[in-house]
């Protein structure tokens, strides 16, 4: 009897859930699995192989709904990765709470996607996105900022607020805001690690000590490119924010879709005066712009996007990458510390720069083929001396593979990458590091 009771009383705890459910409020367990059997050859370098998924893109999570009545939802999404093969992962991805509306659209509050990253361009027209034959960081095709403002896998805004409109006559808008706020935030020092105010100053002094002194300053790490997300957000009130725009359109068998985008990325006071320190030029705001547009005919589809980058924020914008862009290696785009792969997109700390990619794909059956490559270009930089402290460096990317749905959820994919790397920073030691990457993956949507 007491058996009976007891099963009784769980089968009850566990049926609360499902009251809620039956009430209104709707929760989806939603997640994917992937590992690839790639092997990343960096010239210079062990070639390495590994069973994994490095772009971080294996995740599971919770999407929340509740009907409010009259056409209107309260929402959510809670997100974590994971990476099969290694055991590891539990990073946050997207993390945010907000309402929906069929009139009026979308609004989000929290941790959440860049438009540049899933709206205008970006993952949107990478077939290979969240693989290791990627188009961001791998030969520089698309900006994948640290800081979650470019289209770099794993990559997320935080602290933000996110705007959706629906989509009429063709034509939707997003926008993204970021308080700016940044006094509240600290500013990490990378290899200083210094993480407090109070230590500031000393490290300032010791990037001083360093460059009149003929030391190595200005490497990465020591201007915090570790690519914390607090460096986020420009400071007393200035926001960070991103605007986009996009139409489709079916004429005849003919299928269009155009979009832009426009991103700007505050620096603080404090980002602004340890740069200073270390480089003798003054830090600006970092600005994105960026166009593109795919055609879509029957089975053939053809794609490009472009995109000009104004004063790289070295801390974690535009002159760094997401580790899993770079498969672990977000330190720089010239140096190689352990990871397998390198930070091809970035651009020269406080300098300008442009990306491009072009890209075509043929749908035959279950069966995707693809062809795609373009390249990143960033300009040297000079102090206010005059004085170059960063060389020009090029990474151009030619990329085949193929996907293969095997059902709606499932499917395999594959295909070779080869990089090739002109960076004028490296020594002739390091040589260029070109690299081949070749995979064969498997993934499972749930």
């Amino acid at each position: 009897m007491n058996k009976k009771l007891m099963a009784l009383a769980i089968a009850g705890v566990m049926a609360v859930p499902l009251t809620a459910v039956a009430d209104g409020t709707h929760v989806t367990i939603f997640g994917r699995l992937q590992a690839e059997y790639a092997t990343v050859d960096v010239d210079g370098f062990n070639a390495q192989t590994a069973v994994a998924d490095d772009a971080l893109q294996s995740r599971w999570g919770l999407q929340i709904a509740e009907d409010l009545g009259m056409g209107l939802q309260a929402i959510g999404r809670i997100e974590y990765n994971l990476n099969p093969g290694t055991g590891m992962g539990s990073g946050a991805r997207e993390q945010w709470v907000g309402l929906r509306s069929d009139q009026w659209g979308e609004l989000k509050f929290g941790r959440v996607q860049s438009v540049l990253r899933d709206f205008a361009g970006g993952h949107s027209i990478d077939p290979f996105a969240d693989t290791s034959l990627h188009a961001t960081g791998s030969g520089g095709l698309m900006v994948s900022s640290a800081n979650g403002y470019g289209s770099g896998d794993d990559g997320f805004v935080n602290s933000a607020i996110r705007f959706d409109s629906p989509v009429v006559e063709g034509f939707s808008v997003a926008a993204l805001l970021m308080p700016g706020d940044a006094d509240k935030y600290d500013p990490a020092l990378g290899s200083l690690g210094s993480t407090d105010r109070g230590n500031f100053d000393a490290a300032v002094n010791t990037l001083n000590a360093n460059r009149w002194g003929g030391g190595n300053n200005l490497t990465l790490a020591n201007l915090g490119q570790a690519g914390s997300q607090k460096h986020s957000g420009g400071q007393n009130g200035e926001w960070d924010f991103q605007v986009g725009a996009k139409y489709s359109g079916q004429f005849d068998n003919v299928g269009v879709d155009i979009f832009g985008a426009y991103s700007r990325d505050r620096t603080s006071k404090w980002e602004r005066r340890l740069w200073t320190a270390a480089a003798n030029d003054y830090l600006k705001d970092e600005q994105i712009w960026r166009g593109g547009a795919t055609v879509t005919v029957e089975d053939f589809r053809l794609r490009g996007q472009y995109e000009y980058v104004f004063d790289a924020n070295p801390f974690g914008g535009a002159a760094s990458c997401t580790s899993a862009a770079a498969f672990g290696d977000a330190v720089g785009s010239y140096t190689m510390d352990g990871g397998r792969g390198q930070c091809n997109s970035a651009m020269n700390p406080g300098g300008n720069g442009y990306l491009w990619m072009l890209g075509a794909d043929y749908t035959i059956g279950n069966t995707m083929l693809i062809a795609q490559g373009g390249m990143k270009r960033a300009k040297k930089t000079n102090n206010d001396d005059g004085i170059s402290i960063f060389n020009k460096q090029n990474a151009e990317n030619i990329t085949v593979g193929v996907i293969h749905n095997l059902s709606r959820r499932s499917s395999l994919f594959g295909g070779y990458q080869r990089v090739w790397v002109n960076d004028k920073n490296r020594t002739a030691i390091d040589g260029d590091a070109d690299r081949n990457v070749y995979s064969v993956g498997i993934r499972h949507d749930f």
